[in-house]
């Protein structure tokens, strides 16, 4: 059971890794640069499927430890 949570956890990182930076316009914001950060995005294609793999990923470590905790 520990080697799933480390290979879920590997993984996991890499994924997180992979994912574009949603907290850059929020330093243009403190900058006082051009503010999109309200703007209507809708994630498509292979960055949706990185957030929902992201989404797996995580519930699957977290369900993970907690059987390991028993």
């Amino acid at each position: 059971m520990e080697i799933a949570a480390i290979i879920v956890s590997i993984l996991l990182i890499s994924i997180v890794l992979l994912q574009s930076g949603k907290a850059e316009s929020a330093s243009q914001i403190i900058q006082g640069g051009n503010s999109d950060l309200f703007a209507n995005r809708k994630e498509r294609g292979f960055e949706l499927f990185i957030t929902k793999l992201t989404y797996i990923l995580g519930f699957a470590f977290f369900i993970l430890c907690l059987i390991i905790s028993l």
